[in-house]
């Protein structure tokens, strides 16, 4: 079979049943390519996780198109750790086909252990390696060597010197790969095995990209200055005082023709950041430059120039994984950045070749979208991947260490650029702070009412039909979650309305001896948003002012002094739109908002289609049947043609992919 997947997919055959039940310990039909693949042959399924939010979906979606006579091609998952089905309702085995799929099948010759612990989406790349080499049996260390060459490129025997390490390192960081501890442990193990790296910091490394990135960081002033050293002659001054808080060797050999290549990306797209140097003149002229502050419209238009040339070459393509969005929004934020500090300064044609981009990522975006977003709802919730999954995401973290408090931030309305703002506001602040950064997807429509909502429920929209228009049931939805995995309502708060004014009702709630979950809505960024008469670079400017202030910063203190782990989102991110007119639909519309509205049926929709008929009509996933959205086009909104508004409830990748943030202060 050309695929492992392959194996999976044979088994579903349209009009063979009308339900068939699957037990799946592996989560393999969770996949993005299973679940295109199933999608693809006609059949919807549903994860059986928990009895009353499967009844529920069960019963209104398809129990009562099968009493009026209909045929649907349902799959019903267990995801249990036996492979069988008895976790299931009786109703269901008397009516299912019954199927079931495991690692240990596919992957016959390895360990299973070492091989479950991977991300479903690194299986592709050890398939073709089991067929290519054959490798046999083999035990759980040969395994992990077996998966650490083949699925991440890492041999562990090739790694003698600094830059083979560094090399390693770089590649693994920049991709943002996820690699799990048990094969990192292993990789470490084999290089302490010589003492060449005696003197690294290997399990700190390794594993902590942020950590990593630091380390970089605080070595190249280091470098340098060796750099600038060279065209010297005389006594070398004396050592400078470097103060570095990530242990290990003083000088990296950024300039080996192996790390060069990674480091002027990482520059580029803002990994690493540019200092200042007494030599500047001399630096800036050589390949170090980038990493060099010359006059500030001159570091920006080099970046700039750079970024626009590595985002024309890496557009994902319409069946990339979710991951590879992820990576691209965040250059592209980095991109909306740059542009639009000091716009006037950018030459005509680089204006244009960023309009070119931005409509192929808009293009290109949608068409992924209509794809593959639905498979993204039932994906595992470690890592999240959407909002919903975000309280299972906490509550694992929960489970892993009793004692922990979390607290939960959701900054409504902040789009990945504007949290690139917040973040160098609190940076300079709090040079003490560092951010772990992910993203995830919000819901479509992108509103509050749809994608924060979600985010406190920890479920999709389908399952919140009454509230869907409003938000007040937020508090009940994050209380019934925790209910749910055990917690009293005395252990969780809630509070909206944050943003400016006082801290005390927060403190009050987080300082109770009994609270252990906390739940924060911050509304100013969306405030700021739907006041906003000057576009994105109004929008940089503001939220740069508010996160300058006090307010932010003291409430991360204040949650750090109470002992919570912190974690920042947002349910959905903003663009710049122009008006296509407004639709003229009297009552029948149940929201009208900038970029979507909301019908009752799909009829009403299709009436406001006609008149606007580049408007995009979005399904129903994940969403009660009877709301049924009419998304605006690209980067236009339902308001007067000569108008412009920064707004959301869309498609575009600014609305969609949100910051996912862990922020923590170094020493705790």
């Amino acid at each position: 079979m050309s695929s492992w997947r392959d194996q999976i997919l044979k088994e579903f055959t349209p009009k063979v049943a009308r339900l068939t039940l699957v037990a799946d310990p592996d989560g393999l039909l969770l996949e993005e390519g299973i679940l295109e693949g199933i999608r693809e042959r006609g059949f919807e399924l549903i994860p059986f996780e928990d009895h009353i939010a499967f009844r529920y979906a069960y019963e209104s979606k398809f129990r009562s198109r099968w009493d009026r006579g209909e045929h649907t091609d349902l799959v019903v998952v267990l995801r249990s750790q036996a492979s069988d089905l008895s976790g299931l309702p009786y109703d269901l085995l008397q009516a299912g086909r019954r199927l079931s799929f495991n690692l240990g099948d596919i992957f016959p010759n390895l360990s299973y252990p070492v091989v479950s612990a991977l991300d479903r989406g690194d299986l592709d790349a050890l398939y073709e390696a089991q067929k290519r080499h054959a490798p046999g049996q083999l035990g759980d260390n040969a395994t992990k060597e077996f998966v650490l060459r083949h699925v991440f490129e890492i041999a562990p025997e090739l790694v003698k010197q600094p830059s083979d390490l560094l090399r390693v390192l770089l590649r693994r960081h920049y991709r943002g790969q996820r690699i799990p501890a048990d094969l990192d442990g292993r990789f470490i193990l084999l290089l302490r095995q010589s003492n060449v790296f005696d003197d690294w910091p290997l399990e700190t490394l390794v594993a902590d990209r942020e950590a990593f990135f630091t380390f970089l960081q605080e070595r190249w002033p280091i470098f340098l200055d060796r750099e600038a050293a060279k065209g010297t002659s005389g006594v070398r001054e004396d050592e400078k005082p470097y103060g570095l808080s990530i242990k290990g060797p003083i000088e990296l050999p950024f300039g080996h023709h192996d790390i060069r290549v990674y480091i002027d990306n990482l520059f580029v797209e803002g990994l690493l950041h540019s200092v200042p140097h007494e030599h500047v003149n001399t630096l800036s002229k050589t390949w170090v430059g980038i990493g060099v502050r010359t006059a500030p419209i001159e570091d920006r238009s080099r970046r700039l120039g750079k970024l626009i040339d590595s985002l024309e070459a890496s557009i994902p393509a319409e069946d990339a994984k979710h991951t590879d969005w992820f990576h691209f929004a965040r250059g592209w934020a980095e991109t909306i950045l740059l542009a639009n500090d000091q716009a006037e300064a950018i030459s005509e044609p680089t204006g244009e070749r960023i309009k070119n981009l931005q409509a192929q990522m808009d293009a290109g975006f949608a068409g992924w979208l209509f794809k593959r977003y639905a498979g993204l709802v039932n994906l595992p919730p470690v890592p999240p991947v959407m909002l919903h999954h975000l309280p299972r995401f906490l509550a694992r973290q929960m489970g892993e260490d009793h004692t922990a408090k979390i607290a939960l931030i959701v900054v409504d309305g902040l789009a990945l650029d504007q949290w690139l703002v917040v973040r160098e506001a609190l940076a300079t602040k709090q040079p003490g702070l560092r951010f772990r950064e992910q993203a995830v997807f919000a819901w479509i429509p992108s509103l509050t009412s749809v994608s924060r909502q979600a985010t406190f429920a920890g479920r999709a929209p389908i399952f919140f039909p009454n509230s869907i228009q409003t938000t007040d049931r937020e508090p009940a939805l994050w209380a019934q979650f925790w209910a749910d995995h055990g917690y009293t309502t005395n252990q969780v708060v809630y509070i909206k309305g944050l943003g400016d004014g006082s801290l005390e009702s927060v403190s009050e709630a987080i300082s109770h001896p009994q609270t252990r979950i906390a739940g924060l809505v911050i509304d100013k960024v969306d405030k700021i948003m739907h006041g906003m008469e000057m576009g994105t670079a109004g929008m940089h400017n503001q939220v740069g002012q508010w996160a300058k202030q006090p307010y932010l910063s003291a409430l991360l203190d204040l949650l750090f002094e109470r002992g919570f782990r912190v974690c920042l989102t947002s349910d959905h991110g903003n663009i710049e739109a122009t008006g296509c007119g407004r639709p003229l639909e009297g009552v029948v519309a149940d929201l009208r908002g900038e970029r979507v509205r909301v019908y009752p049926d799909l009829s009403l929709r299709s009436k406001v289609k006609e008149r606007f008929p580049t408007a995009l009509e979005w399904g129903s996933i994940g969403l009660p049947e009877d709301y049924v959205a009419l998304l605006a086009p690209s980067r236009q909104a339902f308001i007067q043609n000569t108008q412009h508004s920064v707004s959301h409830g869309g498609i575009s990748l600014e609305e969609l992919i949100v910051p996912l943030i862990q922020i923590e202060r170094r020493g705790e």
